[in-house]
């Protein structure tokens, strides 16, 4: 008993599977995938374009040196 037809016989049969074997159906799966990653990825990379924060402009109003309650207590710790 023979449950596997040939491909002559599967042709024969179907003219429209003449064109499909497997090889070609595992490559063009492999096209598939690479394209679908690298659209992805390119899409990825525009949705999600760095953008560039300026810095808080350096004011010479004195933000530098301030005596908190922390630097205060470690003055007190000095003296003794």
């Amino acid at each position: 008993m023979k449950f596997f037809r040939s491909r002559r016989a599967v042709e024969a049969a179907d003219p429209s599977t003449a064109g499909l074997d497997r090889r070609g159906l595992v490559v063009g799966a492999g096209v598939a995938g690479v394209a679908a990653l690298a659209a992805a990825a390119l899409h990825r990379a525009a949705v999600e374009a760095p953008t560039v924060v300026a810095d808080k402009p350096a004011t010479n109003k004195g933000d530098g040196y301030r005596e908190t309650p922390h630097v205060l207590r470690y003055y007190e710790t000095t003296r003794a």
